[in-house]
This record gives structure tokens, C-alpha cells and sequence, in this order.
């Protein structure tokens, strides 16, 4: 058989399909309702996002919803005045409490209201007109509106301004029905207090809720007709600008980059408070606001518990005082103050230092019966009648009595032998070195620095109490522009007599041009401390750095913090945390140039390499030729180029 190149090869066809019976097709569809009822079943008991978030019951009223136990009520802005200011929401955004903020752009094509517009000039330039034919008085309402459309119109036709219809919508969530309507007149009266009219919904409760619910739809559909221009002064996410053009440089506003410069004497007092964690850079942030301060002429006194600031004052040239039982400075806890300004009687004076002592000596004996509180005051009022020291005398030419003064009048009192035999420790016995000597320190200098490091714990509180009380002589002897630093200052809100001795420091130092730095890490310590809360009343700047769970409920309890700021000081790296200055405050990042740095340190780690430089140094000098240093080191110093080298 020949091969035929063009014969078609055909498939063979199927056979054809049997004829499906009814019992069949009826079992197929059986089938396939099981396995969709399946996987209804299956989906049903799957968690989704949705069911996790939904609140268990939802029950709507006329004027809120009430969720799981919280009342919940939107209020929606009417009309807004003729000009509204930047920043105008900035007051409801910084309120206390839990908002929810839902704003709706809705844009309107120029063309469309140019041409309503128009119609709207037109009738207003034939009213103008209609007044001047009748001879009535100008009305100022419509010439002013002309005035607005027109500008409106030049706007929009040269596309400086975009035109919308714009919905304001402010949840409010409270646990307290009544505090729901409190809650309400606040964001009622802070719209008004802008001409800004706002009404609360009203059988549009499950509306208003929906509409601020970060899904993006608008279910109540309030709108105004703004253009782009108040409608961006409506922003609401602001931030505290702290610039000024007098001060120091604290650091730089983590919220928009610029600069917090201020001036902490230009508050209603200079006072400061401190609060962090160790390691979160509190010192390192006080030491540059000293440093800085310096430079400005401001003059310094630090209370040094750990000998931090020892290599600052040896770069500024400031002095150092070591203040222990060995140590050759000594401070006499009964000096008094010269009064200067106006005129001041040496009676309070004597009566002051009396009361102050009375503090330090019930530090240094415990606490005493009220027999015994009348003998002290007594004795202490005859110790400086001993060294004529009485109302009337010129306080310049009077030696100050010490310890062993005040110890000779007590043995001379009956019923005193209790006393005596607890201040022998402080007068002839281990403790005799600190406090018993006339006071020889040397406070004539921009930075001065008192380190307690070398104390026991047991003398550390009363070495720093007569400190403060040196200083705070010095002070009103002399008025200038001056900061006091007392680092980790819960060591004297331990006792009441220290706390109480504080406090009235920090109320009466600013009229003697002093403001006073607290610093602590014990937070707990100094805060459930009354007389600590009353000085960070009485603090007009603070600063918070990174904080502890266990302390930051008390933190915001304290400083009236928001979920947000607590999370941020929870989280805060170093140096970063939050400033107050006054009524603002805004979140910080403490920056220090490289030569700063070098100076305020407290990393071991700088330290050592700082000390191992130094030393390094230092053999180089000692390896140094008679007459001048070697030949490598003389061309990194200024002034020692060879001829012909440009100078550093």
C-alpha cells in the first residue's frame, strides 16, 4: 500500500456520556452543601484581627455609645469665625485625656465655585450700590465679605488656593457618664473660646463613632466650606518650639529638628529638677548646662556625691573642695550670712540660723523630747551671745562660734547630759574633724564644687545639709546671677528636717538670683516624699530622661503625662527624654560637641582612654629634651611649627 503524504489522520471519537440520573445529580449536590457547610464551620472558629479588636457589647443611646463599660460621644464642629489662627486645635490636641481625632477632605472643582462665587460678588456689589442710591448707611458686614469673595476668587484662579469641604470630627472615650459631660463642656468650651461652634450628636451616636474609627469613612457628613489655608492651620500634630534668643543650648527637639535654646532665669523661678535612671545621661546633661552656663557668666555651685565633676572644674579652673574627716577644708555649720540690699535685721538672722540649726543638730543626735527642743534653742541662742552675736551687732566684724562653743553652753544646763554625751562624737570623738573648726574654703571663683564622695553614708546627709546651709549664707551675703546644683539630693529627703531645710531653699532662692538643680535617680524616694513633690512644684524647668516601669506610673502621675510620653521615657535612649519649660515641653536629645564630650564624660570607658592619653602625655614631657619638648610633639603644640609650617 503506497504512502499518501496528504491523508488526515482523524481521533477516533468518545464514546458518549451516560445520562446522569436524577439520584445521581441529587447526591452531587448532597455533597457539595457538606463541604461548603464545612468550611462555613471551619471560617466561624478562625480568630481574625476584627474579632480581637470588637468590643464584646456595644450599647447606642441617643447621645453615646457605651462599649465594654466606657461611654463614648463625638462631637462635630459647625461653623468656624472668619479667621482662625495657626495652631488653633493645639489647645484640644494637648489636652489630658484620650481623643480621637477624625478629619475629612473633600475637594471641589475650581471652576464650580468661581462661578458660585461670582454670583455671590455680583449680589453683593448690587446690595453695596442699593444702600448708596438710598443714601443708607454703609454696612461694613457686606463690604468686608465682598472684599473676602474677591480675594477668594484671585486665589483659586491662580491656584494659590484649592477649595474643599472639610468635616471635623472629636471622639471623647470617659469610664463616668458624668465625666463624659465634663469631658464634653471642656471640648465645647475650647471651640467656643475660638468662635468655633460644635454640637454633640444626637441619635448619630453608632455615626460619629464609626466616622473617627481609623477606617476612613464618614458616616455623619458635617462639612464647611474652607479653602486650603485655614484648613492647614487645622493640622493638628504640633510641636512645642522651646527657641529663644537669650540662654543656653540644651539640646534639639526630637519632634522637628530646631533648637532648644532658653534662658532658665527668665521663668518665674530658675529652680530645675533632674529625674532618671543611672546611665540615662543626667549628669552628662547637667554638666553641659554648666559648662554652657559659664560661659554666659553665670556662676556655679555643684554638691558632688561621687566625684563626677572633678575633671570639669580642673579644665574650667574652677575650685575643688573635698569635704571629709581627714581633709584640711572645713565648713562651720554656724556661720552667718552679711545682709546686704535692704534693710535686714540681725534678730531674724540670728533667729534663722537658730531654726536651721536646730535641723542639723537633730540629724546629727535624733530626734528630741520637747524638753529638750527648748533647751537646744536656748543653748544655741546663748553660744552666739558668747561671741557677742546679738541683735544689733554689725555681723563683718563677729567671729562665728563652733561645735565645742555650743557644747561648753550645754554642760552648763541642767537636765543636758543626754545631749552632751551624744555631741561628744562631733566634738572630741571619731566625727570631731567635720564639724568643729571655723570655715577656711575659698568660694571667690565662677565654679565651685563640693565632693562628699570621701564620707560615710552616715555623715553624707549631714555634710551636705551644712553645705547647703554655707551656701545658701554666701548667697544672701552677695547677690549674682547663680546656680546650685545638689546631685542625687534624695540622700536629705530622707529626713524631714533635710527635706523641709530644701524646700525652703528652693521657695526663697529666687530672690536672691539662685536657682537650684535637684538631681536623683531614686524617683520613688523623692517623690512620695511631700516636701520632694513640693520642690518639683516649685521647679519651673524639668527634665526626664530615661525612667524604670516601676517609677514611670508615679513619673506620670506626677508630671501629668500622656500614654505617649511615658512610652517614650520607657524606651528613651541616652540622653533622651523630655524638657518642661514652664507651660511647654517637648521631647530632647542632648547633643555636645566633641570637646564637650571630653570634658563631661562619666563612660569608664572615655575615662580610661582619657587617663591612658594623659599618661601617654605625660611620659612624652618627661622624655623631652632640656630645654624644649621633642621634635614630633612640638609640631602637634601651637606656636612650636618649624619655619615655613603653617601653625595648628
Amino acid at each position: 500500500m503506497a504512502f499518501n503524504p496528504f491523508r488526515v489522520l482523524r481521533k477516533p471519537k468518545a464514546p458518549p456520556a451516560a445520562p446522569v440520573t436524577p439520584v445521581e445529580e441529587k447526591r452531587r449536590l448532597e455533597e457539595e452543601r457538606i463541604k461548603l457547610e464545612e468550611e462555613r464551620v471551619f471560617r466561624a472558629g478562625v480568630v481574625s484581627i476584627r474579632d480581637l479588636i470588637a468590643p464584646a457589647a456595644m450599647k447606642i443611646e441617643s447621645g453615646y455609645v457605651e462599649l465594654n463599660g466606657v461611654y463614648v460621644r463625638t462631637i462635630f464642629v459647625v461653623s468656624y469665625p472668619r479667621y482662625i489662627s495657626v495652631g488653633w486645635f493645639t489647645p484640644i490636641i494637648n489636652m489630658n485625656t484620650m481623643l480621637d481625632v477624625a478629619m475629612f477632605f473633600y475637594p471641589v472643582r475650581a471652576d464650580i465655585i468661581l462661578k458660585q462665587l461670582k454670583k455671590k460678588a455680583g449680589t453683593l456689589e448690587a446690595q453695596i450700590l442699593s444702600d448708596a442710591e438710598k443714601g443708607a448707611p454703609r454696612d461694613p458686614l457686606r463690604e468686608t465679605a465682598l472684599r473676602d469673595v474677591e480675594k477668594l476668587r484671585d486665589d483659586l484662579t491662580t491656584g494659590v488656593e484649592h477649595f474643599f469641604q472639610f468635616a471635623l470630627y472629636v471622639t471623647l472615650y470617659s469610664k463616668d457618664k458624668n465625666q463624659l459631660d465634663k469631658l464634653s463642656e471642656e471640648i465645647e468650651v475650647a471651640f467656643g473660646s475660638k468662635l468655633i461652634y460644635s454640637k454633640r450628636v444626637f441619635f448619630q451616636a453608632e455615626q460619629g463613632f464609626n466616622s473617627t474609627v481609623p477606617v476612613g469613612n464618614d458616616e455623619l457628613l458635617v462639612t464647611f466650606n474652607m479653602n486650603s489655608s485655614p484648613i492647614a492651620s487645622s493640622f493638628p500634630f504640633t510641636s512645642a518650639d522651646l527657641t529663644s534668643d537669650n540662654g543656653i543650648l540644651y539640646g534639639i527637639n526630637r519632634h522637628n529638628n530646631s533648637l532648644i535654646l532658653f534662658d532658665r532665669f527668665s521663668l518665674q523661678n530658675a529652680n530645675a529638677v533632674v529625674f532618671a535612671t543611672s546611665g540615662a545621661g543626667k549628669s552628662f546633661a547637667v554638666k553641659l548646662e554648666v559648662l554652657r552656663s559659664l560661659m554666659l557668666g553665670t556662676e556655679v555651685i555643684i554638691i558632688d556625691p561621687e566625684m563626677e565633676y572633678k575633671y570639669l572644674s580642673d579644665a574650667v579652673g574652677g575650685t575643688y573642695i573635698n569635704i571629709s574627716l581627714a581633709s584640711d577644708a572645713k565648713i562651720n555649720p554656724y556661720d552667718l550670712p552679711r545682709p546686704v540690699g535692704e534693710a535686714v535685721s540681725v534678730e531674724d538672722i540670728i533667729r534663722s540660723a537658730v531654726i536651721t540649726l536646730k535641723g542639723l543638730l537633730k540629724l546629727m543626735l535624733g530626734k528630741f523630747t520637747t524638753e529638750e527642743d527648748a533647751l537646744v534653742d536656748r543653748a544655741l541662742l546663748e553660744t552666739y551671745a558668747k561671741k557677742d552675736i546679738v541683735p544689733g551687732v554689725d555681723l563683718a566684724r563677729v567671729e562665728a562660734p563652733i561645735m565645742q562653743d555650743f557644747q561648753e553652753i550645754l554642760e552648763g544646763m541642767e537636765g543636758s547630759g543626754d545631749l552632751v554625751k551624744r555631741l561628744l562624737k562631733y566634738t572630741e570623738g571619731t566625727f570631731a574633724g567635720l564639724f568643729n573648726s571655723p570655715t577656711n574654703v575659698d568660694m571667690r571663683n565662677p565654679l565651685v564644687v563640693f565632693s562628699v564622695r570621701d564620707l560615710e553614708d552616715e555623715l553624707r546627709p549631714l555634710a551636705i545639709y551644712s553645705i547647703v546651709n554655707y551656701i545658701w549664707n554666701v548667697v544672701r551675703s552677695e547677690r549674682k546671677r547663680r546656680i546650685l546644683v545638689i546631685d542625687e539630693a534624695w540622700w536629705l529627703m530622707q529626713s524631714e528636717d533635710s527635706a523641709k531645710f530644701i524646700f525652703a531653699l528652693v521657695k526663697r532662692c529666687r530672690k536672691y538670683y539662685l536657682g537650684v538643680t535637684t538631681i536623683t535617680q531614686d524617683v520613688n524616694d523623692f517623690l512620695l516624699n511631700p516636701y520632694g513633690k513640693a520642690i518639683v512644684t516649685n521647679s519651673s524647668l524639668q527634665m526626664l530622661f530615661k525612667q524604670s516601669p516601676a517609677a514611670i506610673d508615679l513619673v506620670a502621675q506626677t508630671f501629668l503625662l500622656t500614654q505617649g510620653e511615658k512610652y517614650l521615657l520607657l524606651e528613651s535612649g541616652v540622653g533622651e527624654g523630655i524638657f518642661f519649660a514652664g507651660q511647654k515641653h517637648a521631647a530632647i536629645k542632648v547633643v555636645a560637641s566633641y570637646t564637650e564630650e571630653q570634658l563631661i564624660t562619666s563612660d569608664p570607658k572615655q575615662l580610661l582612654e582619657i587617663e591612658r592619653a594623659k599618661k601617654e602625655f605625660q611620659e612624652k614631657m618627661a622624655a623631652a629634651e632640656p630645654g624644649g619638648l621633642p621634635g614630633p610633639l612640638r609640631a602637634d603644640l601651637p606656636g612650636t611649627e618649624s619655619p615655613g609650617q603653617p601653625g595648628v
